[in-house]
């Protein structure tokens, strides 16, 4: 009886922890996938917010620069027409 008692026990204490590691594991894959769907879904909020903030800096550059253009442009075009003779 004192036998059996013994195998049942060291059978037991075989059994569970292969059973409690199988399932740490499984856990563990789960957390993994699910880090790293958080961290895709970050990197894509992070690419939105840069680009978004990219592109309202180059509207206001572009903007910036055209109207440069066109005063210098008037400037250029009122020079022109002080030189030319009057008809």
């Amino acid at each position: 009886m004192r036998s059996f008692l013994n195998k049942l026990c060291v059978g037991l204490l075989l059994i569970v922890p292969l059973s409690g590691f199988a399932q740490t594991a499984k856990d563990d894959m789960k957390k993994a996938g699910t880090e790293t769907k958080d961290a895709a879904v970050d990197t894509g909020k992070a690419t939105k917010k840069v680009a978004k903030k990219t592109g309202h800096a180059v509207k206001k550059t572009t903007k910036k620069a055209a109207h440069k253009v066109g005063k210098a442009t008037h400037k250029a075009a009122e020079k022109v027409e002080d030189k030319t003779p009057a008809q």
